[in-house]
């Protein structure tokens, strides 16, 4: 009888217990934490759209960031239970079939954020494509409800799309980095797309 393979992601490792003892859900906040060190992508009273945002780290985080006099909109399918403080609205919902209506409370938002990824499959092409896939709906929240100057962040595991997505970000963004944070686990194949300085509307090109 054939024993299954471990789960890598089971065992706790030095980020998930400083995450715990730091009294984030996840150890993903030092991905955004480094993001955030790296670029200066956050700041005391911005209003910042958090898409994937369960279990929410990247909330919790966030919303220390702006402080009381921002406003910060978490959306997922899964419930989130965290506390974020009143500066934080709560929705539940899938990111790909919220209307931009539904996530536009606090818009045009200073920064949107998307740690949006597909629920394994098992298959490599397919789990790639569709992470290309929540990342270009990131990108199209973004290019919809995001103010001039603002900055994107959004995960993508990397494939032969990821050119694509790139392109696509640059289209938008004057600035576009390519990011894998310390945190990111070595056997992982996500990176972080960071898009700096929105383009002003009619600026942007539609990509072929």
């Amino acid at each position: 009888m054939s024993q299954k393979p471990k789960n890598p992601y089971k065992r706790p490792d030095a980020f998930t217990k400083a995450a715990k003892a730091q009294g984030y859900p996840a150890r993903s906040v030092f991905k955004l934490e480094e993001i955030d060190r790296r670029v200066r992508l956050l700041r005391p009273g911005q209003r910042v759209l958090d898409l994937g945002a369960a279990p929410g780290s990247w909330s919790m985080y966030a919303a220390q960031r702006i402080g009381a006099g921002g406003k910060l909109l978490a959306v997922d399918l899964s419930p989130i239970t965290a506390a974020f403080g009143p500066q934080a609205t709560v929705v539940q919902g899938d990111a790909l079939s919220l209307t931009n209506e539904a996530l536009a409370q606090f818009a045009p938002y200073d920064v949107v954020l998307s740690d949006m990824a597909p629920a394994t499959s098992g298959s490599k092409i397919a789990d790639q494509a569709r992470s290309y896939e929540l990342f270009m709906r990131a990108v199209a929240v973004a290019e919809a409800l995001l103010a001039p100057g603002g900055a994107f962040v959004g995960k993508i595991f990397m494939s032969e799309d990821f050119v694509k997505a790139r392109d696509a970000l640059r289209n938008l963004c004057e600035e576009v980095r390519s990011i894998r944070p310390e945190g990111t686990r070595a056997n992982s194949v996500e990176i972080f797309l960071v898009g700096l300085k929105r383009k002003a509307a009619g600026k942007t090109e539609k990509a072929e």
